[in-house]
């Protein structure tokens, strides 16, 4: 029999013994050694038995302990509803508490759940490290010499192919470096746009995004947005003849961690189109995705070049190394050109290693792990806020990305939440910060990229106990 039909054997024998109540909420597992042993398999096969077992949360895993039986009798918490911003415009952009929650980046004995990023922990330091030097030894006079205008090549390269796999065609030529994903956002902001255009948005959004549309003179319109769909395409339709831009994150959005199904793509694409809209599509978190393949782009459906198509590695692989890119369509050229105003070159090194990287399948491997990991912390996060927060919480249900949505009873003003917080070495990121109207007070976004441990079990416990208190 082969190993695929091997595993799902065992793991459809032992979700039996589960649901029949054979094995109890708390039963503990044989390890894995004693499961190779006993089931005559291997420790591949083993652990994939248990991974399977970890997705459907009929098991947990508990560090330095062992496999147990999870409580299948877990409290399911609503999801949010749409959001409703205003559709006047607004300019009060939060910048004291922006500010605040992103001064903790860095800081030490801090429980970041503020920050959007993964932890250390789950990427793979050691490997990148050695292709560092391997870099250092081949790269012309050891990545000290300027990079070509457009970029790495091999990185180009290796994106493009990569392409394939989100329902795109892209060629090397159509790809731009930058440094990091806001670097391409801000080139794409400033060649498709003039102060005083309006730039449509999600709501809630990035906050950086409303930081840099309010830098560059922009006029920011927020679109209603579902917390399982995206953005209300009807709700686009009556302010198309308002925006000049539209800038949207259609896979796993931050902090909502929507997904934009396929249909509406391509309707959003159609759409703006007619009307001559560009598309900057912030890609950021697509490899993110818990499911069975990744999902498309909006760049899938684009036939006239108006969709700006934007990510970077920094969510997924190494936040540090700054390295992204664009694929500007029809805005190649006016790209290239603030590129070369504003930064020349983006630093060879970095742009290297991740070409290396890239180019096997480290990365698939890589993603492949850091995947389950962040599914495993969703499900964690999600038992541990329903089992410890107020009644009336309510919370998003991402399928990817890094992001928990947590909506609170409208009593609680998460900025008050975060300075209470704080002072217990917990940080969390209110949801004022994500708008620049006066909404999502009683929200909060969590960071699900860190390494599960008792002590996090324990913090957000105890951030649970914060909020009942206010």
């Amino acid at each position: 029999m082969k190993k695929e039909f091997l595993y799902a054997g065992l793991s459809r024998s032992i979700a039996r013994q589960i649901r029949t109540g054979v094995l109890k909420t708390g039963d503990r597992l044989p390890s894995v050694r004693t499961l190779c042993r006993e089931q005559g398999v291997s420790i591949n096969t083993a652990k994939r038995v248990y991974l399977e077992l970890e997705k459907q949360s009929l098991i947990e895993a508990k560090p330095q302990s062992g496999y147990f039986v999870s409580d299948r009798k877990r409290r399911i918490l609503p999801v949010p509803e749409t959001s409703r911003p205003s559709p006047i415009k607004s300019v009060e952009t939060p910048n004291r508490l922006i500010s605040k929650v992103y001064g903790n980046m860095g800081k030490k004995g801090l429980t970041l759940f503020s920050i959007g990023a993964p932890s250390a922990e789950l990427l793979p330091v050691s490997k990148l490290n050695r292709e560092m030097t391997k870099a250092l030894q081949q790269l012309s006079g050891s990545g000290t010499a300027y990079e070509e205008l457009q970029g790495n090549l091999k990185l180009r390269r290796t994106l493009a192919r990569r392409s394939f796999f989100w329902g795109a065609d892209l060629a090397e030529e159509d790809i731009i470096t930058t440094t990091g994903g806001m670097n391409a956002l801000s080139f794409c902001m400033m060649a498709v746009s003039k102060q005083g255009n309006t730039i449509a948005v999600e709501s809630p959004v990035y906050p950086g995004i409303l930081q840099l549309a309010r830098g560059l003179g922009l006029r920011v319109l927020e679109l209603p947005t579902h917390p399982v769909t995206g953005i209300e395409i009807d709700a686009l339709k009556k302010v198309i003849h308002k925006i000049h831009l539209c800038l949207l994150v259609t896979n796993f959005s931050t902090p909502l961690g929507c997904l934009m199904p396929d249909a509406h793509k391509k309707e959003l694409v159609q759409l703006l189109a007619a009307y001559e809209v560009p598309l900057i599509e912030d890609d950021i978190y697509g490899d993110l995705y818990f499911g069975k393949s990744r999902p498309k782009c909006c760049k899938a459906y684009d036939k006239d070049g108006m969709v700006l198509w934007c990510s970077s590695v920094s969510k997924t692989l190494a936040p540090g190394y700054r390295v992204g890119w664009v694929a500007p369509g029809r805005y190649r050229n006016a790209i290239l050109n603030l590129k070369y105003i504003h930064s020349i070159s983006p630093t060879a090194i970095t742009q290297e290693v991740t070409a290396r990287f890239l180019e096997n399948d480290r990365y698939d491997l890589h993603l492949h792990q850091l995947r389950h990991q962040l599914q495993l912390n969703r499900d964690r996060f999600t038992d541990t806020i329903a089992a410890g927060f107020p009644p009336g919480t309510k919370i998003s249900r991402p399928q990817g990305g890094l992001a928990l949505w947590v909506v609170l009873p409208e009593r609680i003003d998460t900025a008050e939440l975060y300075e209470r917080a704080v002072r217990q070495k917990i940080s969390i990121a209110p949801g004022r910060m994500f708008t620049l109207q006066n909404q999502y007070n009683n929200c909060m976004r969590l960071c699900i990229g860190l390494p599960w441990t008792d002590d996090l079990s324990r913090k957000l416990t105890q951030l649970g106990k914060i909020t009942a208190a206010l």
